[in-house]
């Protein structure tokens, strides 16, 4: 069986959306499925990591073309952007108008049409049984959209995150035509793909209001995590967010705890060690400093992914992020599955009734938040404050195997068998 995937982020590409697609074509051969990879040839990633190139298989095919991308044009930052990080994707002002209301669904609309072209070439010279689109950028399924109406090919969208109720968007300020018509577009993949493939529950009951079937995959953690390197946890105190922590997620709550404990006992003050790896919001480092925690803060920018796992397994408290948003009940971050791996505690805010804290539940991996919960949430600081001190701050973890990568692509393979069937 073969399947092309359509995909933007593809190594050298940096950062989580790039993670999903190229561990399933890791192990995708292993159940007797030949992955056939399209992706973008100058691609403008905000960050790259040559590292996740060695996880590439040296034997399947990458098919690649150039994108004329007006973002290289309209946002012409991209090397301070490399430099400075950007954590909130979208900034407001002008240029997120012109990209909101003008390229719909995303500036990646230009390469739909000549990326058409060179597939359907593709497909008249070779036979595949299944193509793949991978959003965002969501105009890889309008790519997979035209292909299927033109192919007796099936089509599984795979959909990473919403696409009109993702929560920056409003941030584009789209005019009522952008919104009707990204609704739309958004509709017809939704409603003529043969399968949807997700990644969370939450999002699996939205998207079969329109779609006719949705299956769920989560992310996951893979081997490299697992591996028996001698762990060295932190000296201090250290409550680490690995990733993109974007304004949405601000965790102000958070900020006032910590000042009120610090400002209690001067011992918690000099054992506390607020790590950030990663881009982080501007709003957040102003929280930071009005809770007077600079001195207990370290920012240590955008790192590699195995620089990552490295910061994940020492840290004594692993800290994990939901936005304050509405819809914010079906949101798993790609890094809560290689947390659980790194089997620390997670310390968690977000919506105490969505996906996440039934899995951290599941899972016996932590404990999530409300984000207006300050009492609770001081308490459980407290708790794992008192166990750091006493050497027994550890976890339990149980049933965390089925979210390693291969044991996911296997789920894959069976949907993916299943509309061939």
């Amino acid at each position: 069986m073969k399947v092309l995937i359509i995909t933007y982020y593809w190594p050298p590409a940096g950062g989580s959306g790039v993670q999903r697609w190229l561990k399933f074509v890791k192990y995708l051969q292993n159940f007797g499925i030949v992955p056939v990879v399209y992706t973008v040839d100058n691609g403008n990633y905000l960050k790259e990591d040559e590292s996740l190139l060695k996880e590439v298989p040296q034997n399947i095919e990458i098919l690649k073309q150039p994108i004329l991308d007006p973002t290289n044009l309209l946002f012409w930052r991209k090397n301070k952007q490399q430099q400075k990080g950007v954590s909130n994707l979208s900034k407001g002002g002008l240029l997120s108008f012109i990209r909101g209301n003008f390229f719909i669904p995303d500036p990646k609309v230009t390469w739909v049409q000549p990326s058409v072209n060179y597939l359907q070439k593709y497909l008249d010279k070779n036979e595949v049984d299944v193509i793949i689109s991978s959003g965002p950028p969501h105009s890889m399924h309008l790519i997979a959209q035209k292909l299927h109406r033109k192919n007796d090919v099936k089509w599984l969208a795979d959909f990473r995150d919403p696409w009109t109720d993702l929560y920056y968007n409003k941030d584009f300020k789209q005019g009522l035509f952008a919104k009707n018509k990204s609704k739309k577009l958004e509709e017809g993949v939704l409603k003529n793909a043969d399968c949807i493939l997700t990644v969370s529950a939450g999002l699996q009951k939205e998207f079969l209001k329109i779609a006719k079937r949705v299956e769920v995959i989560t992310n996951g953690f893979d081997t490299e995590i697992l591996e028996s390197e001698k762990v060295v946890l932190d000296i201090n105190f250290s409550i680490s967010y690995i990733g993109l922590l974007p304004k949405q997620s601000n965790p102000v709550i958070l900020f006032k705890v910590l000042k009120e404990l610090c400002d209690e006992s001067l011992e918690f003050r000099r054992a506390l060690q607020i790590n950030f790896v990663g881009d982080i919001s501007e709003d957040v480092k102003a929280a930071i400093k009005a809770s007077d925690l600079e001195m207990n803060t370290s920012f240590l920018g955008y790192v590699s992914h195995q620089k990552a796992i490295a910061y994940q397994k020492c840290s004594q408290v692993l800290l994990l992020l939901i936005p304050d948003v509405v819809n914010n009940k079906g949101i798993l971050t790609g890094k809560l599955f290689e947390y659980l791996a790194a089997k620390r505690p997670i310390l968690a805010i977000g919506p105490t009734d969505g996906d996440l804290a039934t899995l951290l539940k599941e899972t016996n991996t932590g404990a999530i938040f409300a984000f207006e919960g300050q009492e609770k949430l001081k308490l459980e600081i407290k708790r794992l404050y008192i166990a750091y001190t006493e050497h027994t701050l550890s976890i339990a973890s149980k049933d965390i195997q089925k979210y390693h990568r291969k044991e996911l692509t296997k789920n894959l393979a069976s949907v993916l068998k299943s509309l061939n069937s």
